[in-house]
């Protein structure tokens, strides 16, 4: 017979793979654009619907942020033979906030250069060119 799951184990899994899940998507789906726009390979009638997209982008990211922080908030102590596991799911979240971190200074520094501050309109009415 099985024994029953460790919940103190089965929350070290869940935020790896809730980690690992926001991680890639924050490689897949938001550092190409950051890049492009950093890079300035897109035509200039093309750069106010990137960068209405990027903000939109950003603000998905932070509700997946929230959902892997949100399983952070739940690990407790691991008995002492899961320790290993609950170590990699620590280091795993940690290394995501570092990405989070540096995208975010990145992507503030672009949507600063195509935004006014005091302009609230729709997304693509705010980075389209006058």
């Amino acid at each position: 017979m099985n024994a029953p799951p460790n919940s103190t184990e089965t929350r070290d899994i869940c935020l790896l793979l809730r980690a690992h899940c926001e991680q890639r998507w924050l490689i897949y789906e938001l550092v190409p654009l950051v890049r492009q726009l950093e890079q300035r390979s897109l035509p200039d009638e093309q750069l106010g619907l990137a960068l209405a997209y990027l903000e939109a982008l950003w603000i998905e990211a932070g509700g997946r942020a929230a959902e892997t922080d949100a399983l952070y908030a739940q690990l407790q102590a691991p008995a002492i033979d899961d320790i290993s596991l609950h170590e990699k799911a620590r280091r795993y979240h940690t290394a995501v906030r570092r990405l989070r971190d540096a995208l975010e200074r990145r992507i503030d520094a672009l949507l600063a250069v195509g935004s006014d501050a005091q302009d609230r309109g729709p997304l693509v009415d705010r980075y389209a060119s006058s």
